[in-house]
This record gives structure tokens, C-alpha cells and sequence, in this order.
């Protein structure tokens, strides 16, 4: 779930970057998101 967010953040980082449109709240989401996957790399997958 956490990769699909990520792809669609990058997606609209790049069209951001190409069109800037509202680049600085991308960029912002994806630091966050990249901030989360780190995370859970660093912590290990735990199953729910």
C-alpha cells in the first residue's frame, strides 16, 4: 500500500517539476512519504 502512495507521489513530483504546479506541497509530501518508507525499513515489516 505504502509503495503505491510513494509511486503516485513521484508521479506528481514530476509533473510538478515539468508544469509547476503546486511543487512545493509535492515536494513536501513526498519527503514525508520517503521519511515513512525509511522507517519502516529501518523498524522491519511487522504483519497486523
Amino acid at each position: 500500500m505504502i509503495e503505491t502512495i510513494i509511486l503516485v507521489l513521484v508521479v506528481l513530483w514530476l509533473l510538478g517539476s515539468i508544469f509547476g504546479i503546486a511543487s512545493f506541497y509535492i515536494h513536501l509530501l513526498l519527503i514525508v512519504a520517503l521519511a515513512v518508507l525509511v522507517v519502516r525499513f529501518i523498524s522491519g515489516r511487522k504483519s497486523v
